[in-house]
């Protein structure tokens, strides 16, 4: 079976973790129909003794005299009751119940393990950033964003999930662990709510209870300044648990904490996002991937056009490609209907048993980063007919040397639960960076095809730039990185904005420098 390792990061595996579940469901079945069994066994036994105490054991003594009523008595309370006491059964349903599970998590080879818990978690809590979604909608299973004060929907799902007090509890716990107090506070808030909601009954399959939410809530508001409320909530804390000594000496300290820095009766408590490596470009990243930015329109803007390209090329005369020219500077491109259906569902299936956590440069090496969540798989042309057909393509319509070494292989990429990629080059800017391995030079240009629709989110934002481009499916995308004197291009800094709804695949083609010596024929400013 396929390696699942790290299944957050790539959709693909978490539509495998539903075949799971289903053989996990029919395991259960098989359970509650032999523990049924077992139960209407134990009530018919207990409706036979019920009724020969109210009718026989409590009528005329002449009825005990009957050597048969006294030895079915007898027997009962020597063999039945005990056979019913110290029956089995019970142990042997649960053992075949745990055996199957641990049967089928050899079998599949991957159950999601607990950084699959908190890598999903906080792309939930990413995609509550980066789309400025109401986590009070999120828990609903809606997606809505404030805007003037007003919840307008950003996605209308078909069905919608609600979220558990366990589940909000759990992500607000990743938080609170990472000591993120700002998203700590807001999913332990509803974790709260929901489980007074249940009226604080604790159920088998949950991992949080009221109790676990109100301490670390507490604790969260007390990080954020807001220590009457962290008051509050311990005292209704030690209502539940009146022996807990570490949460009666935290009232004791907020106690002393009020009396000596008592709160401003205007004060509010604002919570602050946590920083993060990009913050410079981080409001402009957010809003790109909310809008669509504010590139001119082809009408305002004479230079940006549509139109059926062929390149000259041969292979393009009878069936050219429509190209749809986005920025000048950088010199954008979107060619849609690039690949048809057949083909990108062949590079996904191809793909698929490749999937491994995708990587970044670190210095001299490649390590995997938080600010880019996927998995990839890199195809050479012999590992399907279509790869050399797509490259021949790619040439067709850049003029550009795809053959490796003059580029490297074919990138195919699975986004997963807020699936994104923080702003970033794609070529290198660090003499010591592993692109360079190759030994031809920079990535000159990125042709970049998407195999796949989302729902909603997932576009690709140029920061500096200050445009966005939506998924498109079977369309690709083209830019230069680099001036002509080699110079890397710095409004090509971009990023891939979280996918809020949808599985995402791309397909990544980085032509190099070298071998491209008089081929760079497509860009329309040539004085550049």
């Amino acid at each position: 079976s396929l390696t699942l390792s790290v299944m957050f990061t790539s959709l693909l595996n978490v539509r495998q973790a539903i075949s799971i579940e289903r053989q996990l469901i029919d395991l259960l079945e098989t359970y509650i129909e032999h523990e049924s069994e077992r139960l209407e066994d134990i009530k018919r036994f207990y409706a036979k003794v019920s009724d020969l105490h109210s009718e026989v054991y409590s009528g005329p003594s002449a009825s005990m005299a009957n050597p048969l009523v006294a030895f079915t008595l007898i027997k009962r309370l020597q063999s039945e009751w005990v056979n019913l006491v110290y029956s089995n059964e019970a142990q042997e349903n649960t053992q075949a119940l745990r055996s199957g599970y641990e049967e089928v998590e050899e079998e599949e080879g991957y159950f999601p393990k607990l950084e699959d818990l908190q890598g999903a978690a906080k792309g939930l809590m990413r995609l509550q950033d980066v789309y400025s979604l109401q986590v009070g909608s999120l828990v609903r299973g809606q997606f809505k964003r404030i805007n003037n004060g007003n919840l307008i929907d950003i996605y209308s799902p078909i069905i919608s999930i609600p979220l558990s007090g366990d589940d909000c509890f759990l992500v607000g716990k990743v938080a609170y662990e990472q000591e993120d107090y700002y998203h700590s506070v807001q999913w332990l808030e509803e974790s709260v709510r929901l489980f007074r909601g249940a009226g604080g009954e604790w159920s088998p399959e949950n991992e949080g209870t009221l109790e676990d939410a109100l301490d670390h809530l507490a604790f969260s508001h007390f990080k954020t300044g807001n220590v009457s409320y962290a008051l509050s909530l311990s005292q209704e804390l030690l209502n539940y648990d009146p022996m807990n000594r570490r949460v009666s000496k935290n009232i004791e300290m907020y106690e002393r904490l009020l009396v000596e820095y008592p709160p401003l009766p205007s004060a509010h408590t604002e919570l602050k996002r946590p920083k993060t490596t990009y913050l410079r470009t981080r409001n402009t990243y957010e809003r790109l991937c909310q809008t669509q930015g504010t590139q001119p329109r082809h009408y305002e803007n004479p230079r940006l056009f549509c139109d059926y390209f062929t390149n000259d090329s041969p292979g393009l005369l009878l069936q050219p490609i429509r190209r749809e020219v986005l920025s000048l500077q950088p010199y954008v491109v979107l060619y849609h209907r690039f690949i048809s259906d057949s083909e990108a569902k062949s590079i996904q299936d191809v793909a698929q048993t490749g999937l491994r956590r995708s990587v970044v440069a670190s210095g001299e090496k490649q390590a995997t980063a938080e600010y880019r969540i996927s998995k990839s798989a890199w195809l050479k042309e012999t590992a399907h007919p279509i790869i050399g057909r797509l490259d021949q393509r790619i040439t067709m319509l850049t003029g550009l040397n795809v053959q490796p070494p003059y580029a490297e292989y074919l990138q195919v990429v699975n986004y997963g639960i807020g699936g994104h990629y923080e702003p970033h080059f794609d070529h290198a800017t660090s003499a010591s960076s592993p692109l360079f391995r190759l030994n031809t030079g920079n990535r000159v240009a990125t042709f970049m095809i998407y195999l796949s629709s989302v729902d909603a989110g997932g576009s690709t934002a140029f920061i500096h730039a200050n445009f966005s481009v939506p998924v498109v499916e079977n369309a690709a995308l083209f830019w230069w990185n680099l001036h002509k004197n080699g110079q890397g291009d710095g409004d090509t800094l971009h990023a891939g904005c979280p996918v809020l709804v949808g599985d995402k695949w791309v397909a990544n083609k980085w032509i190099h420098e070298y071998g491209q010596e008089f081929q760079r024929r497509c860009s329309p400013n040539p004085e550049e």
